[in-house]
C-alpha cells in the first residue's frame, strides 16, 4: 500500500502496522512520536494501529538536552 511518510512516498505491505512500519524504517521506537492523519497515536497503540492506503504519517524523533 502506499503512504506518505514525513512528506515522502512509501511502500508498506498490507496490514502494516505503526510499529511495522517503524521497524521497517529501521527507527528506534522508544524515542519517537507518530502521528497519522494528523492525530498522535499513543506508543501503546502502535503495534494494533493498522495502516490504511493513502495515511499521512509523521515520525518525529524525540531529542532531549539542555
Amino acid at each position: 500500500m502506499k503512504l506518505l511518510v514525513n512528506g515522502d512516498p512509501h511502500d508498506a505491505p498490507d496490514g502494516c502496522t505503526i510499529a511495522g512500519l517503524l521497524e521497517q524504517l529501521e527507527i528506534r521506537v522508544k524515542h519517537v512520536a507518530v502521528e497519522r492523519n494528523r492525530e498522535l497515536v499513543p506508543r501503546a497503540l502502535h503495534a494494533e494501529t493498522t495502516l490504511a492506503e493513502g495515511d499521512e504519517l509523521e515520525v518525529v524523533t524525540l531529542v532531549g538536552g539542555g
